[in-house]
């Protein structure tokens, strides 16, 4: 389906609304597929949202996206970001466009959090709007050709 995007979401996501508020912020990571789900029927488009705390989930995941003809992925990758050498090597093994998103801005945080194995092979990154990064990589992916 040219006309689905995959949001797909790493460790800990399933804990926004009350990890860390003050950082990621109020909104949960239904309140996000919710958003998504709104702009993505203005913009004609479908998304799949799926959250796991296991790398290999979201590696498979980007392969299903590829081999469903996704129009592109939406990946916050979470702490794997920083530490994933298996999304890299995922990530450049699929032809289909990843946008890293990110709810904070990593370069205002830990020097640790600097470094993107992600960012070193998407397509582009959108990060530090909360929720609204989500919906910006959204629009971003509807312009993709």
């Amino acid at each position: 389906m040219a006309d689905l995007v995959y949001v797909l979401n790493g460790p800990n996501l399933n804990l926004l609304g009350t990890r860390e508020p003050d950082i990621y912020g109020a909104d949960t990571l239904d309140d996000i597929a919710g958003m998504l789900e709104d702009r993505a029927r203005e913009l004609g488009l479908e998304v799949e949202v799926r959250q796991s705390n296991h790398e290999g989930h979201l590696v498979d995941w980007l392969h299903e996206a590829q081999a469903e003809g996704a129009r592109a992925v939406l990946l916050n990758a979470a702490a794997f970001t920083h530490t994933s050498v298996a999304l890299l090597d995922a990530i450049k093994a699929i032809r289909t466009p990843v946008i890293e998103v990110h709810l904070s801005n990593p370069h205002k945080r830990e020097a640790f959090r600097h470094k993107s194995y992600v960012g070193m092979a998407a397509h582009g990154t959108i990060a530090g709007f909360g929720a609204q990064s989500y919906v910006l990589a959204l629009e971003a992916a509807a312009r993709l050709a």
